[in-house]
């Protein structure tokens, strides 16, 4: 019996080291897939860095993942394209997507409170049309936008890339959603008891619990104006207006007829990119001190 007993005690106790292998063999799973997602993403970006920093011919001959000696030269030839005409591409896109995010910001903090405080006739009505704005592609909008801003006589004007992007969707729907959660309904009843207007509640109140939501509404609508193409591409006809992507297709354009503006067009992609890491991590360190306050509040 003994023995018996024992036979059988032993497969279980051994089992159970194969078991916890397998769990950290399922467990480790999701890593590998995240580092190799993450190498797939992170690839080109090493590549657009490490090719900026070579001249046109360590570019052109062999290319390795080592840097090269040109950058410098690269920054300077770049600066002095038509008299510095990427930066001011560079200025025309800090234009259009500081502004416009502060903008589209500002419409979403307010929409987004009204239709989560509020109860009025025909408020789930807008939120839907809404939320099939979201869903719809942005290249379904671009025509009929240029069509209304060219019978107001405003194409080929700033305001032509900056109107189209103070509505966002997507931005009114995160809103609501912060606000719905961040805002409790007690509180706003309570400044009315108090008899402070309505003005005075979403300002004093209301908009300081939703500050964390709305870094994250101008920071989404910052990168989605940095990074559009189409919208300039159809409205702007004056390189002086293009912001930085519009510029460096029209580089890149160019670089079929002169190979030497190819290490521009990698140069100003890179510093394309700089401005968008730093407002990142600025944003992200306000954003965490924003969630950590709003959490001692609590």
């Amino acid at each position: 019996m003994s023995s018996l007993a024992l036979g059988k005690a032993e497969p279980a106790a051994g089992s159970t080291p194969g078991t916890a292998q397998g769990r950290r063999r399922i467990a480790l799973l999701p890593t590998v897939t995240l580092v190799l997602g993450a190498v797939y993403c992170l690839l080109p970006v090493a590549w657009v860095v490490i090719a900026a920093t070579k001249s046109g011919s360590e570019l052109f001959s062999t290319f390795t993942f080592l840097p090269g000696t040109g950058f410098a030269d690269n920054v300077s030839d770049l600066s002095a394209y038509r008299g510095g005409l990427y930066w001011e591409w560079m200025g025309n896109s800090a234009l259009y997507a500081g502004l416009g995010a502060l903008l589209s910001t500002c419409v979403s903090a307010f929409s987004g409170y009204a239709l989560a405080t509020y109860r009025f006739r025909g408020r789930e009505t807008i939120f839907n049309v809404l939320l099939a704005g979201v869903l719809m592609p942005p290249v379904i909008l671009a025509i009929p936008q240029y069509l209304l801003l060219a019978r107001a006589d405003l194409t080929d004007f700033y305001l032509s890339v900056l109107l189209p992007q103070i509505l966002s969707p997507y931005g009114v729907y995160l809103s609501r959603i912060y606000a719905a959660a961040a805002v409790p309904a007690d509180v706003v009843e309570a400044g009315r008891v108090d008899g402070a207007g309505e003005r005075r509640i979403f300002t004093r109140i209301a908009l300081p619990m939703m500050i964390p939501g709305m870094v994250t509404v101008f920071l989404f609508q910052f990168v989605a104006i940095w990074n559009n193409f189409l919208l300039p591409y159809i409205m702007l006809s004056d390189d002086e207006k293009f912001p930085i992507t519009l510029g460096l297709y029209t580089l890149l354009e160019q670089g079929a007829n002169t190979p030497a503006l190819y290490t521009l067009v990698i140069t100003g992609a890179f510093l394309a990119v700089l401005p968008l890491v730093a407002l990142f991590l600025v944003i992200q360190r306000f954003w965490s001190l924003d969630l950590l306050s709003g959490a001692v509040k609590s």
